[in-house]
This record gives structure tokens, C-alpha cells and sequence, in this order.
């Protein structure tokens, strides 16, 4: 078993170092650009890009073993795999507040219904405080008032 150990010049090393500090830099930048929908993929795709190349030349994947490079893809799969469905579960998830057993249309429905109800209702109908009612007292009132 040989122990061969690749050494990585320096300029390449802080040609990454530098490659990271504007990847960094770009990760701020974008969080400030409203990008709606986008803003999180966007900094997923940097964080990947970074993470990439600490493990392609800080941790001297590149130069390793293939199989090892292979693990790691494999693993960087399952974890994009899982990302993509828990961000597609979350895009079509819509209002957790306003979950009913009803349909939308049954809602529609139902609203039409009340509407139509609210329509047909007469002001005698309307009434619901004693001010809307008239004075059933007539001229007593007036004396009680008085005294």
C-alpha cells in the first residue's frame, strides 16, 4: 500500500481561497435582490458551488481515489433529491390556515347561496338593535323624558 499524497501548490489553494471570498461575497449581494421564488434556490446553488470546491481541493477530492469522488456524488444526489422534494411540497402546500374538508367550489357555493339569502332579506328582516326598531311608546316617551 503506497502513501501517495498529493500536494497542492499554493497558488491553486489561494486561487480557491479567493474563489470562495467571491462566492461569499455574491451570496450577501444576492440576498439583498428581491428574486421572489428564486432567492432560495439561488443561494442553494452558491452554497453548493462553495461547498464543491472545499471538497474538490481543500480536502483533495480531485486528486483521490475515483471511488471516493463517486460516494461523494452519490451522496450530493441524494441530498439535491431531497432538497427538490421538500421545496416542491412546500411551493404547492398553498394556505395551512385556511385548510377545510370543503372543495373550492363548495365554498363558492355556498357563498353564492348566503348572497342570494342576503339579498331577499327586507329592511324589517335587517333590524337587529333596539335603535333600528320605532318607539312602540308613542308620547309617553316624550313625558318619561321630561320628568
Amino acid at each position: 500500500m503506497s502513501d501517495d499524497h498529493h500536494v497542492i501548490p499554493k497558488t491553486t489553494l489561494l486561487s480557491v481561497f479567493g474563489g470562495l471570498i467571491v462566492l461569499t461575497i455574491l451570496t450577501v449581494a444576492v440576498a439583498y435582490v428581491p428574486l421572489g421564488p428564486l432567492t432560495v434556490p439561488v443561494a442553494i446553488g452558491i452554497a453548493a458551488a462553495k461547498a464543491t470546491l472545499v471538497v474538490l481541493f481543500f480536502m483533495a477530492l480531485r486528486y483521490d481515489n475515483p471511488v471516493n469522488a463517486l460516494t461523494f456524488t452519490i451522496g450530493m444526489i441524494m441530498v439535491l433529491v431531497f432538497i427538490v422534494f421538500t421545496m416542491i411540497d412546500t411551493a404547492f402546500r398553498g394556505e395551512l390556515g385556511k385548510v377545510t374538508p370543503q372543495t373550492v367550489e363548495e365554498i363558492n357555493q355556498q357563498e353564492e347561496e348566503a348572497q342570494k339569502e342576503m339579498d331577499q332579506l327586507s329592511e324589517e328582516d335587517m333590524r337587529v338593535a333596539p335603535a333600528d326598531y320605532p318607539d312602540q311608546r308613542g308620547a309617553s316617551s316624550q313625558v318619561d323624558g321630561g320628568e
